[in-house]
């Protein structure tokens, strides 16, 4: 599509003073490809240049201040979700699973799911709930264990991903704490991370669990 040269060369005067791609495009309504193509060629002075870098802070506190009210929400939906669902039609494995997690669980939602712990039979039941309790990807799962100098890595391995039925593939490399010199612990499998990539069902968790507590 042709457009006026005028209105190039409103877009390059205007580039010139330090207005950026996005105001441009809004106040020409074209793509901002477009217009980024016809103020290629422009070298803004220091004036300019402070002009557009403040437009960019504002729009990125604007951005930011945004999120944060739409996480807020989705986070005040899940609550409200969660506590009629307790008072109505109670899911009890439900309620357990997100009270180990509340327990044991990461306390932010930021990275997804992410539960740590060393007891294999409180690993295996997180799971086995969370599995039961929601529909999951399982190619989210990224799990890594953290062992001492004594374990066997692949030993260790092959150990944890037959607790947590999760394929070795999926498993980041494991973490091998340095040697302390303190005594071998007998049985002691090492610890894991369960990750799993959904900042959503982290939210959901925490979510079941604080309107279970009455917070």
């Amino acid at each position: 599509m042709a457009y006026p040269i005028s209105m190039r060369h409103a877009a390059v005067e205007l580039r010139n003073k330090g207005y950026s791609l996005k105001e441009l495009s809004k106040r020409f309504g074209v793509a901002k490809s477009t217009v980024a193509l016809w103020t290629k060629d422009v070298v803004m002075d220091k004036n300019a240049e402070q002009r557009l870098l403040t437009v960019i802070k504002r729009g990125q506190f604007i951005s930011a201040r945004n999120k944060r009210a739409k996480t807020k929400a989705t986070e005040d939906r899940y609550f409200n979700e969660a506590r009629e669902e307790i008072q109505l039609r109670p899911n009890y494995n439900k309620i357990i699973c997100a009270m180990i997690y509340w327990c044991e669980g990461a306390k932010s939602a930021k990275g997804g799911v992410a539960f740590t712990n060393s007891d294999p039979n409180l690993i295996r039941t997180f799971l086995k709930l969370l599995r039961e309790c929601f529909v999951l990807d399982e190619k989210k799962f990224h799990p890594g264990i953290h062992i001492h100098s004594y374990h066997s890595p692949e030993k260790q391995l092959d150990f944890w991903s037959k607790v947590t039925d999760i394929d070795k593939q999926q498993f980041i490399k494991p973490y091998r704490k340095p040697n302390t010199g303190k005594r071998i612990r007998e049985n002691y499998q090492g610890c894991i991370r369960v990750q799993y990539g959904s900042n959503d069902l982290a939210r959901r968790l925490m979510a079941i669990a604080k309107a279970f507590l009455g917070q």
